[in-house]
């Protein structure tokens, strides 16, 4: 089932590292069929869509793209391979830049959409891959915004991009330069910081998670960092059975998340 949309405007102009940029320009490149599809739907400016002589639905893609204005160029395979890593399926676009949102703005969105915030803090999360796995967790848990670090953070990159699977248009992401003063500042907002860790002294299934809520991840190999630790009102952990003692971040992160919905559907008796 389709569900609508809300694509949130972003006004603060900033850059991002998203992968090879055609000299003199400032577009971007994403790729995957995706990726390009929901930056279409999602109203973002695309320059130019590159198709691969072998794709049997290159009608139905340049079906989507008629009327919207946007120029298709049919390129052969070698085209992709010398741009991108695998999984760009025959498919690639150049885009206007992603903006980041400011840090108020995104604490804006929920008293616009007159919803009980919630939010992703990511701490030291630098695999492309997770990061748009997380974004895509995102997006389908109801994630108000999620917000990273300018430095030893992932950002939007092609890989990025196209492990979102599209999601990442839909997500309103905030890049600040400390983690903690932004923890700082959703505390003084009214937030719940909640820290997801191993060794975290509550189960995800004893908090309470139907207030204002910033979760934060850290990375897989080293956890949240101890200064970002020390910021967190609660540390939550998934119980565990198996050998592995530990999950990739995305799908702990997608676990946590959908708890979350969970409690505030079932407190709202939609469940």
């Amino acid at each position: 089932m389709s569900k609508k949309r809300d694509t949130f405007r972003f006004s603060k102009k900033e850059r991002t590292d998203s992968g090879p940029k055609r000299p003199g320009t400032r577009d971007e490149w994403i790729c995957g069929l995706n990726p390009v599809i929901e930056a279409v739907r999602a109203g973002r400016k695309v320059y130019k869509v590159f198709l691969a002589l072998s794709r049997r639905d290159r009608a139905e893609i340049e079906q989507e793209l008629s009327g919207r204005g946007i120029a298709v160029q049919k390129v052969d395979l070698q085209f992709f391979e010398d741009r991108f890593h695998k999984g760009h399926q025959g498919i690639a676009a150049t885009i206007e830049p992603r903006t980041y949102a400011d840090l108020d703005e995104l604490m804006e969105i929920p008293q616009i959409k007159k919803e009980v915030p919630l939010f992703l803090v990511l701490d030291g999360v630098e695999d492309p891959r997770n990061f748009g796995s997380i974004l895509r967790v995102a997006d389908a848990g109801g994630v108000h915004g999620v917000v990273i670090q300018s430095h030893r953070s992932a950002s939007l990159t092609p890989e990025a991009v196209k492990a979102s699977a599209g999601a990442s248009e839909h997500v309103a992401i905030s890049m600040v330069q400390n983690i903690k003063h932004a923890i700082s500042a959703m505390k003084e907002s009214g937030f719940t910081i909640v820290g997801a860790e191993a060794e975290g002294d509550n189960t995800v299934w004893d908090m309470d998670f139907t207030g204002a809520i910033a979760l934060v991840v850290g990375s897989e190999a080293e956890g949240m960092r101890r200064t970002v630790k020390e910021h967190c009102d609660y540390m939550v952990k998934l119980p565990m059975h198996g050998k592995v003692n530990s999950l990739n971040a995305s799908v702990a992160t997608g676990i946590i998340i959908f708890e979350i919905m969970r409690q505030r559907m079932q407190k709202n008796k939609i469940l």
